[in-house]
């Protein structure tokens, strides 16, 4: 059952211990909104301290509730979801080097275990957090839209996302409900506590650890607007299928090394971009030091698909439709330094 009618809307969050997801709670909170979030573990201080923080700083404890779920388990969900108006599901594994089964399983399981509950429990609104992964940055020298899919299956994560958002589609269509998806880009900024493969490099930018930048694309969005493209995404009628959010375009990662450095000019950081031929070098030592720490960052099959592709993609749609005022590029570094600042004391 919905909110009553001096009730506040109430949103569920899955993941709210996420980069986007607590950020996603901080706005929701901030714009009259109640939330019930999801962790999977309520006795980790780091998966709820910093968001309950969001509602004591704002003076509203009694508009959030945190709840313990995994997405891998189907039983709980739509008895968590009851009551609720609407399911915000931001829940996955980011990252570039874990279990590859246990990304895509999670992805796509966790998708049919919330969508599903989401109906079962009488939502019709849903907001899907997707990725620019599941668009894909092909083919070169042309706009992406949302029109776009990912055709390459370099790694688990850009299938996991691919495959999952298609799933969502097909029982979107199925169950009935009215699905809005999120593609955000890299997502830079602050309030995170666990340092997504997005922003983990910045450590190793500012000390100078990153002698020479690779020059692969990399689309930039602030968490900012993330999170006010889900509200947004909820909170507009007429708002419809995907939605891009990559309004800092057409740069790659030597770019975003170079306007850092300009940022934070007493860093390391470096100016000097690897030229595209010198590649084979970075995929090798990434091999030897992948020997010692079991993980690899740039496989040559990552680094072909990468390269076959740009960062232009449009945001358009996010801008018209949803009215997202863009935070500026220097803003996603300065708010990514600081926040590794804040961490690291």
């Amino acid at each position: 059952m919905a909110a009553e009618k001096n009730d506040p809307v109430k949103i569920f969050v899955t993941g709210v211990n996420g980069h986007i997801g607590n950020n996603i709670v901080r706005d929701l909170l901030e714009n009259g909104y109640a939330v019930k979030g999801s962790v999977r573990s309520l006795s980790d201080p780091k998966k709820v301290d910093h968001v309950r923080k969001h509602a004591i700083d704002l003076n509203c404890e009694n508009r959030l509730e945190l709840v313990e779920g995994d997405i891998l388990d189907a039983d709980p969900w739509s008895e968590l979801l009851r009551g609720c108006d609407s399911l915000f599901h931001t829940a996955t594994i980011y990252s570039n080097t874990d279990d590859g089964q246990l990304i895509i399983e999670t992805a796509i399981r966790g998708t049919v275990h919330l969508l599903t509950a989401a109906k079962e429990a009488g939502i019709k609104r849903v907001i899907y957090t997707s990725s620019i992964a599941a668009v894909g940055n092909t083919p070169k020298g042309r706009e992406k839209t949302e029109a776009d899919w990912q055709t390459d299956r370099f790694s688990p994560y850009t299938i996991a996302k691919t495959d999952s958002e298609k799933r969502a589609w097909q029982l979107a269509e199925k169950l009935e409900l009215d699905l809005r998806v999120i593609n955000p880009g890299a997502v830079l900024g602050g309030n995170f506590i666990q340092p997504t493969p997005s922003v983990e490099f910045f450590p190793e930018i500012i000390n100078g650890k990153i002698p020479m930048a690779p020059k692969i694309p990399i689309p930039i969005v602030h968490v900012k607007d993330v999170a006010i493209a889900h509200r947004r995404a909820f909170e507009v009628d007429e708002a419809e299928g995907r939605f891009i959010l990559a309004p800092h375009k057409n740069l790659t990662f030597a770019d975003l090394c170079k306007t850092t450095r300009k940022l934070y000019p007493e860093s390391k950081a470096t100016k000097i971009a690897i030229p595209r031929v010198m590649m084979p070098l970075v995929i090798f030592f990434d091999w030897v030091s992948g020997m010692k720490s079991g993980k690899r960052m740039m496989t040559r099959k990552r680094a072909k698909s990468l390269f076959k592709g740009d960062s232009n993609l449009s945001s358009d749609k996010a801008t018209r439709i949803l009215g997202i005022k863009w935070e500026s590029l220097e803003s996603c570094i300065t708010d990514s330094v600081e926040q590794f600042k804040i961490i690291s004391k």
